[in-house]
């Protein structure tokens, strides 16, 4: 799906020195970016998922041990 990105002189600046310090374009580091934030916040969110439902379990270990 096609879609514009519009980004201030700093941020485009930014990203023309990045692309061509990694003789890429503009466009293939912008979407390696989104990419990279999607993966890390998709884990993020999962291991918070886990933990709320998990750490309840162990809530009085984790008490002991903290004493």
């Amino acid at each position: 799906m096609p879609m514009t990105l519009r980004l201030d002189d700093h941020e485009a600046d930014a990203l023309r020195r990045r692309a061509a310090l990694e003789s890429r374009s503009m466009q293939d580091v912008a979407r390696q970016a989104v990419r990279e934030y999607v993966d890390s916040h998709s884990r993020a969110d999962l291991l918070d998922d886990v933990l709320d439902d998990e750490l309840p379990h162990y809530a009085e270990a984790l008490r002991r041990l903290g004493e």
